[in-house]
């Protein structure tokens, strides 16, 4: 099985990504850590992406299909595995899955965490990360404080918040999302595999629906 999360900034798939990985085994695969991989492995690929970084440019669609395609040679695909941040545009949707064709595989599921610009908002501006095993937090948000101020629960490491968790930058990318993601949900949707879920409920309730529809509620 293999899952394609869409969902405006905030919405929480990094939470349920790493829910779903530490309780069933899934793999994840997030756009943005494949681009930071590569660059620190310096590969021929990452040498090509970290020019591109240094120059303010964005990766084309052409590298980061080429990008995804690394990625999921390296895995074990009989192993269900989660996409998120790719695809973000049409054009995307189609070059993945001519890159699922080699693998003989389907997109199976593409989840929509719906939320407003407003509940985003809220989230964004108390988000906190771990650097080390990618745990996410609020601090404003009771559900998923950290128990110690500013350190993870799971390795006590400190946590940091992103540069770019400001009001003006979340209203740019939410736009953003929205132009250009649109089409995507709408696709995916004319195909029969999207399933739209409400994500202004707590992240347990969230997850409950999330187990539901990928069936793998253990009780």
């Amino acid at each position: 099985m293999n899952i394609i999360w869409i969902a405006p900034p905030a919405a929480g798939k990094g939470t349920y990504s790493s829910l779903l990985k530490e309780k069933y085994g899934f793999n994840h695969i997030s756009a943005g850590d494949v681009l930071r991989e590569q660059v620190s492995l310096q590969t021929e690929i990452g040498k090509k992406v970290e020019e591109i970084i240094n120059k303010g440019e964005m990766v084309n669609d052409t590298l980061m299909a080429k990008l995804i395609e690394t990625k999921l040679k390296s895995l074990d695909l009989s192993v269900p595995f989660m996409l998120d941040g790719y695809p973000r545009k049409i054009n995307q949707a189609h070059d993945y899955e001519h890159i699922l064709e080699k693998f003989n595989l389907n997109v199976d599921k593409v989840i929509f965490i719906n939320i407003s610009k407003e509940t985003g908002l809220k989230r964004i501006l108390g988000r906190l990360n771990c650097p080390k095993c990618k745990k996410s937090y609020n601090k404003y948000l009771p559900d998923t404080m950290p128990k110690t101020e500013g350190i993870c629960d799971d390795c006590n490491t400190p946590l940091i918040s992103r540069v770019d968790d400001t009001e003006e930058a979340y209203a740019t990318r939410y736009n953003v999302y929205m132009t250009e993601t649109k089409p995507v949900i709408e696709y995916y949707k004319s195909l029969g595999k999207l399933i739209e879920i409400d994500g202004s409920k707590s992240p347990e309730e969230t997850l409950k629906v999330i187990e539901n529809i990928l069936g793998v509620n253990n009780g």
